[in-house]
């Protein structure tokens, strides 16, 4: 839960859990993101062998198999995290303040108030993010285990769209991020993105 103490500019406070969720979060997804393009230089998603490459300074692993070494075990970090971070909003019930709702978009229809826009987008762009973040874990395990997912491979019907899907899902999550952090100096400064780490 977020708290406000004192008057005027007052600091934010998070809670241990929501700083640890968002710090294994950053960690992971920096692991998944570095290790994947070590695997994607191994053979492009777009052009093939020949395809364009990233530089090594973008990687992690230093080969193919060292990439998806460092994936698959950051994979799991991550979705261990994710289901943590999903049962403890649903406990603590901060999916309320967290998930977009009708009012929000009403808000952004109808409201004269900045800050309540500001919210309301916050609000909506947080909550759409689930399916991508869904999307991206379906996908990767459908290439970590093709032959017994057999049937969640088959619904992204060839290979050459699953690895595009997977591929897509990495820059759709870097746009949130910077859309959310933007977002969130907009509705509570600096103020608010330093008390989820500090």
């Amino acid at each position: 839960m977020t708290s406000f103490k004192g008057k005027g500019r007052s600091t934010p406070s998070q809670t241990f859990f929501a700083k640890t969720f968002h710090w294994i979060n950053i960690i992971s997804l920096l692991l998944m993101i570095t290790s994947g393009l070590q695997i994607y230089n191994a053979n492009p998603v777009f052009g093939g062998r020949e395809g364009w490459r990233f530089p090594n300074s973008l990687l992690l692993g230093g080969w193919l198999a060292g990439g998806r070494h460092w994936h698959f075990a950051a994979m799991w970090l991550f979705s261990l995290n994710l289901l943590g971070y999903g049962l403890y909003i649903l406990i603590t019930r901060r999916w309320r303040r967290r998930f977009g709702d009708r009012s929000d978009l009403k808000a952004l229809q109808v409201s004269q108030n900045p800050k309540r826009k500001n919210y309301a987008w916050h609000r909506l762009v947080y909550t759409g993010i689930i399916p991508v973040l869904l999307l991206a874990i379906l996908s990767g395990l459908a290439m970590y285990k093709p032959a017994q997912l057999y049937w969640l491979s088959g619904l992204f019907g060839s290979w050459q769209t699953l690895r595009i899907v997977h591929f897509i899902t990495v820059p759709t999550v870097i746009v949130f991020t910077v859309a959310h952090s933007w977002l969130a100096l907009k509705v509570g400064s600096f103020r608010l993105i330093k008390s989820m780490f500090l």
